[in-house]
């Protein structure tokens, strides 16, 4: 049974998934809260629907929350204010600010409500009880190996865009380390020609790849923080009449709509696979595990990351397209 939409404040759903068969049997109740950052991508509705499902296996009651954006902490700090009045149990929360929503978690964690952060780990990440995410360093190591490989592998010397996500998320921050850690960046390389902060927006990321080419016409490297970016990024090259087979386009993401229309193509040379229906799923167990057995969630999980190209790059492991559309997420 799902109660009808409800707004908690501007830009701020909420949907109330009742679980089914919750009081048919004698197991203790269970409710979680879920606080998304927007349901625009479908990275976020996959992960919802999953939370969503996962919640109804277990005979658990969830509430899910999302905000407008990647950056809009005051619609969660709204819905963690609304949950922690609610009673929940725990709160599965992908935070829009690594740092921002510490005190609205640490009052739900005084009043013994558990906090899993999904996808973005508070910093320090001992903010909330535990942390189920995919490995961002690594993934963006693996995209700056591939891209280093491909770049050499056509002779030529880099020059790179760097499309980020926002500063003070550390989901964003490490993929931008692990990138130039995996491609080998140096301080004084010379080889990053321009960066611009553009939320995860495709739109956004669009504009600002446009003006960067007006800059530095010769950019053959672009790292995009995830595929709405590099999606951006692809209009703005082919607009610039760029030949795309010269310049390296690397993002991180694994969603289906990408894979078969960006990856397959070849557009988007190469992506590292999320899977948020592990952070959704696990997350749902580990507070249901909670309530039953009085297990209390702890430390970080990996939720997995894979890389899938359909043009592999010497001495990199990858996986290849048909993999990717297999395993995808988002239809």
């Amino acid at each position: 049974m799902k109660a009808p939409f409800k707004w908690l404040a501007a830009a701020l759903a909420v949907v109330i998934t009742a679980a089914l068969g919750a009081c048919s049997d004698n197991r203790p109740p269970v409710s979680i809260g879920l606080i998304t950052k927007q349901e625009t991508n479908r990275y976020w509705v996959t992960l919802r629907k999953v939370a969503e499902d996962s919640a109804r296996k277990a005979g658990a009651t969830l509430t899910a929350a999302t905000g407008s954006s990647d950056v809009d902490v005051e619609s969660q700090r709204t819905a963690l204010k609304e949950m922690v009045d609610k009673g929940v149990d725990g709160i599965l929360i992908a935070p829009t600010n690594s740092t921002a929503l510490a005190t609205d978690i640490q009052a739900a964690r005084d009043k013994g409500i558990a906090v899993i952060a999904l996808d973005t780990p508070m910093e320090p990440q001992e903010t909330t009880n535990a942390y189920f995410g995919t490995d961002n360093r690594r993934a963006g190591e693996l995209i700056g190996r591939y891209a280093r490989a491909k770049i050499d592998e056509f002779g030529l010397s880099p020059q790179i865009m760097m499309l980020n996500l926002s500063p003070g998320i550390t989901s964003g921050e490490n993929r931008n380390t692990g990138f130039q850690e995996g491609f080998g960046v140096q301080a004084d390389s010379g080889w990053v020609v321009d960066q611009a902060n553009v939320e995860g927006d495709q739109g956004l990321a669009q504009q600002a790849m446009t003006e960067a080419l007006t800059k530095h016409p010769d950019i053959n490297v672009v790292y995009a923080v995830n595929e709405p970016a590099a999606q951006g990024a692809v209009t703005a090259l082919k607009s610039a009449d760029k030949n795309l087979s010269k310049v390296v386009v690397v993002t991180i993401d694994g969603g289906c709509e990408a894979m078969k229309n960006s990856v397959r193509p070849g557009d988007i040379d190469a992506t590292a696979m999320q899977f948020p229906q592990n952070m959704a799923r696990e997350g749902v167990e580990a507070i249901v595990a909670k309530v039953r057995e009085g297990r209390e969630p702890s430390g970080y999980l990996a939720t997995g990351t894979e890389l899938v190209t359909g043009s592999p790059a010497p001495g990199v492991t990858s996986k290849n397209v048909e993999y990717g559309v297999r395993t995808c997420w988002g239809g």
